[in-house]
């Protein structure tokens, strides 16, 4: 599982806060607080799959895209 968040987004911080209540390992990015050339990579990532821009947004098995702080569809995508 992947996640782009920004450092100040609270609902980035919630997403982490129940991921990791539920035990689920995540990897994520910062897109506020990396370098330049980081957050081109990532937004353009984000671009290349047709994903609306907004934080955070939630890659399950490279397949799901969950945009927002959305507990239920995470829970669902992530069979738990």
């Amino acid at each position: 599982m992947f996640l782009y968040t920004l450092s100040t987004c609270v609902w980035c911080k919630k997403t982490k806060e129940l991921l990791r209540e539920r035990g689920v390992a995540y990897e994520y990015l910062d897109v506020d607080t990396c370098s330049s050339e980081e957050r081109r990579k990532a937004l353009d990532s984000l671009k290349s799959r047709n994903v609306q821009i907004g934080f955070p947004v939630i890659i399950v098995d490279d397949r799901t895209l969950i945009t927002g702080y959305k507990p239920g569809e995470i829970m669902e995508a992530l069979g738990l």
